[in-house]
């Protein structure tokens, strides 16, 4: 019998404080930006950020399932979307500050490991590579959580790593918190620096380190590596980043147990393959709480939490269980009644999250007219919109980031991909 642990993963809060109901559809939400918001309602609305009560809503959910989890992953971005003037230093770190003990006061005994997201400091996306004021603000928020040595790495570069000890465990399971906003395209500080805040020597280090040491590593970051599986030949973090962390991530995949990301506000999944094509990591990106989407996007999000299962001798992941919010039908009953969308297993008929498995499943989804796929877009908008359709040039993006991370690899499957149609 396999001995399971869980843990929670949230990312992408967004909080909008600006939020309230008012008949002027255009002053509901600061986030959409002075367009009509669509069916505002107490949980929000598909054209802004999340009200305070969507964000409770979530953690009273994930409270109240009295799940026993060992800890909490979080993958950044607090403040809202809106314009550069609407926020500033102060009023960013006020919002991380008032999210970080919003999850305190739901879990005050729970460990929790955060990383920051692009949206986290003022002006956005521009995240130094030496310390700074909103490093230091959000250092002193996350001291509960966190030993001194890895408020001390944060406080420098927005990134740290931190052993996890668990009573069940024989080992323990090393997190590494990255700042992949250092590598983010829209971020101007960190052009032309070949290691930003020298991350990747740090990385590496510690990855050699976990390896001499027999550890076990969850790689945690907000933006995350590889292509994005909406937009064809991009990367969500300039190229030449992205080939060295593929790089790094290849040479030590025999450590690292799993990787989980946020920022695209969508559910996908990623398979790491060696140079030989040979599945070697798990990595999993998950949706916003947020439900926002822009003006002239078709499809949005549900407001979504997700559970981990792993095996508690060596932290392989098991499974994970995605729940989700319809935000149309809480907003009409006007009470939040958070589900299960789908167990990653059953819904595509795997034996657990490890490459392997996952390898497989990629080898489904790209079976012409396959239904799974179908299941697997839906799933990707949590339940936003069964009519969308995802087929030809938009299932072929999907396909091919989530087997190829890599710019050669990822090319190749483009270009084969368009020869076939």
């Amino acid at each position: 019998f396999l001995k399971t642990g869980q843990f929670w993963h949230v990312s992408d809060l967004h909080l909008d404080p600006t939020y309230h109901i008012t008949p002027d559809r255009t002053k509901v939400c600061s986030s959409s930006k002075g367009a009509n918001a669509s069916n505002p309602g107490p949980f929000g609305d598909f054209l802004c950020d999340s009200p305070y009560q969507l964000i409770l809503s979530a953690f009273a959910f994930m409270k109240d399932s009295k799940q026993q989890v060992s800890f909490m992953i979080w993958t950044g971005d607090s403040p809202p979307h809106v314009p550069v003037k609407e926020l500033s230093t102060k009023l960013v770190i006020s919002i991380i500050g008032n999210m970080s003990s919003t999850i305190r006061n739901f879990f005050p005994d729970l460990q929790v490991f955060p990383a920051l997201g692009n949206h986290d400091y003022w002006p956005q996306d521009q995240l130094p590579v030496t310390t700074s004021e909103v490093y230091n603000a959000v250092a002193d928020f996350w001291k509960p959580w966190l030993t001194d040595e890895a408020i001390n790495t944060f406080r420098k570069g927005g990134f740290y790593t931190q052993l996890f000890e668990s009573s069940d465990s024989s080992q323990p399971l090393r997190i590494i918190s990255l700042n992949t906003n250092l590598y983010y395209s829209p971020n101007s500080v960190t052009v032309n620096i070949t290691d930003p805040a020298n991350q990747f020597a740090w990385l590496e280090g510690i990855l050699e380190t976990s390896s001499q040491k027999k550890e076990k590593v969850y790689i945690i970051g907000h933006v995350p590596i590889g292509y994005l599986p909406y937009a064809r030949n991009t990367t969500a973090i300039r190229e030449y980043y992205n080939e060295r962390l593929v790089k790094i991530f290849r040479k030590y995949s025999s450590v690292i147990a799993g990787q989980f990301f946020g920022h695209t506000h969508r559910d996908s999944i990623m398979v790491l393959l060696d140079e030989e094509e040979k599945p070697v990591n798990s990595l999993f990106v998950a949706p916003a709480v947020t439900p926002v989407k822009n003006v002239w996007q078709m499809e949005s999000n549900n407001p979504g939490v997700r559970l981990y299962q792993y095996d508690l001798l060596d932290y392989s992941l098991l499974d994970l269980w995605q729940f989700y919010l319809d935000l149309r039908d809480a907003n009409k009953k006007n009470e939040s009644n958070w589900k299960l969308e789908y167990i990653l297993t059953k819904a595509y008929g795997i034996e657990d999250l490890k490459p392997e498995s996952l390898y497989e499943m990629a080898k489904q989804l790209s079976v012409p007219h396959s239904t799974l796929f179908e299941q697997y877009y839906s799933n990707f908008i949590v339940s936003y919109d069964k009519t969308i359709v995802c087929e030809e040039g938009c299932k072929t993006c999907q396909i091919c980031a989530i087997q190829y991370l890599d710019y050669s690899s990822y090319t190749d499957c483009i270009n084969r991909e368009a020869t076939w149609r």
